[in-house]
């Protein structure tokens, strides 16, 4: 999944032409791919400790609603932490926390335990949140200001080079080592099989934790250019004139970010055990692993192709055209079988692709000194991924093929904020705050 792009999108830096700013520009870049890689080794995780501990799709997808709550929960005391130590000592702090996580995965392999590996995740996703809380406004200031949006484009971009290498990796050394991801489609595995397939995730977080830590010593040494501390005394005077509730494309984005969350992980996390049914691609789960690479893949060539496209047209209009476009994938996807059906779940990626960064910026827009707040709300919003529970008990109610109608229903939502909810009511003059 794409990272946000926090409040540093309004926020300049002094910039200094004799400082080069590619190798600490490329260092953020390798933060954006892992955490985009670890947050979709997931969708091969789940499918594996659905088998592991005999789980229902309910409890199965419980485990990604703690990763999405981690979000909620994490980000206010992150923002408290940069404050206090820097931008700088949190990546670092951010980089341990998750190598600390991923360690304890290779404990809660080895009890086996269910919920150890829910408590493993939520601390891995919490040093996930103190990286996009820092990482974000940090690489917006770094270098030219005239440049921030390209820097920007530039790092999630490889955000999605990890996302699209995450599932192959995942296939490979967590599917591809166990028997559950191997057999095919409900068959029962031996108690002697689970703990085997439950041990085969201590390699893979092994080799992530280690790439964690040589990161966090990376960084911790990196001379990186002092971002400064941005003073906003003009700033917090005017917020106090203005109300965020005045503006309408604010008010229903925030819903907007929380909606498209419960679209995009509920495809991504069910993924592999639908295309893995016998009507539809009737594959192993190692099989399926390997055509997410395809989901994701879809997502970067249509983040690639819709910044290009909004060049020419209106943004909204664009998000209208690709809500349209996934609502009709998705139909196609819950009323056909066989590779019909797989085909267009794997094509719902590159319409998902521009929703998240187009509607956070059109929920920005026209905030004026009440960006920093908005953007913040809208960042908090990524909690929606949590409720994709909901999908997983209706997949175990009315059966998982129908539970995708829920995604349909969450496009149709985009498609109302992109007609109407993002229209810009109120606006107010854009503000810079100067870093000192």
């Amino acid at each position: 999944m794409a990272g946000p792009v926090t409040s540093g999108a309004g926020v300049t830096a002094t910039h200094n032409p004799a400082t080069r700013y590619g190798p600490a520009l490329g260092l953020l870049a390798s933060l954006f791919f892992m955490w985009g890689f670890i947050t979709v080794i997931n969708n091969t995780l789940l499918p594996h400790l659905r088998s592991v501990f005999d789980l229902s799709y309910t409890q199965t997808t419980l485990i990604e609603s703690v990763w999405f709550i981690a979000y909620f929960v994490a980000s206010i005391p992150s923002a408290k932490l940069i404050e206090r130590v820097g931008y700088q000592k949190s990546l670092v702090v951010g980089l341990l926390i998750m190598a600390a996580g991923a360690l304890g995965m290779t404990l809660a392999a080895s009890i086996p335990s269910y919920g150890v590996t829910l408590l493993m995740l939520f601390v891995i996703a919490s040093g996930i949140t103190l990286l996009q809380v820092a990482a974000n406004p940090y690489v917006a200031v770094v270098g030219k200001p005239e440049t921030a949006s390209s820097r920007l484009n530039l790092v999630q971009a490889m955000n999605s080079a990890g996302t699209m290498l995450a599932p192959l990796f995942g296939a490979y050394l967590i599917l591809g080592r166990s028997k559950g991801g191997t057999s095919e489609t409900g068959t029962v595995l031996t108690q002697a099989e689970r703990l085997a397939d439950a041990q085969s995730v201590i390699l893979p977080y092994i080799i992530v934790a280690v790439i964690l830590v040589v990161l966090a010593v990376i960084i911790a040494r990196f001379p990186l250019p002092a971002m400064g501390n941005a003073t906003s005394r003009h700033s917090k005077e005017e917020r106090k004139k203005h109300s965020l509730w005045n503006h309408r494309n604010l008010v229903w984005g925030i819903p907007a970010i929380f909606i498209y969350l419960i679209a995009e992980i509920g495809v991504a996390n069910l993924f592999i055990n639908f295309v893995s049914q016998p009507d539809i691609a009737n594959l192993t789960h190692e099989q399926a692993g390997r055509y997410l690479t395809f989901l994701w893949a879809g997502m970067m060539v249509g983040r690639f192709a819709g910044a290009a496209i909004m060049q020419k047209f209106d943004a909204g209009h664009v998000l209208a055209a690709f809500s349209i476009g996934a609502f009709i994938v998705m139909l196609v996807t819950v009323f056909t079988t066989g590779p019909i059906a797989m085909w267009a779940l794997i094509l719902v990626g590159l319409f998902h692709s521009i929703m998240f960064p187009t509607i956070f910026t059109l929920g920005i827009k026209g905030l004026g000194p009440l960006t920093e707040e908005g953007s913040g709300l809208l960042i908090m919003a990524i909690a929606g991924g949590a409720l994709v529970v909901v999908q997983g008990w209706l997949a175990d109610e009315y059966g998982l093929q129908w539970s995708f109608l829920l995604t349909a229903a969450c496009e149709l939502y985009i498609l109302f904020y992109a007609l109407w909810g993002s229209k810009v009511t109120n606006a107010l003059p854009d503000q810079q705050v100067a870093a000192e």
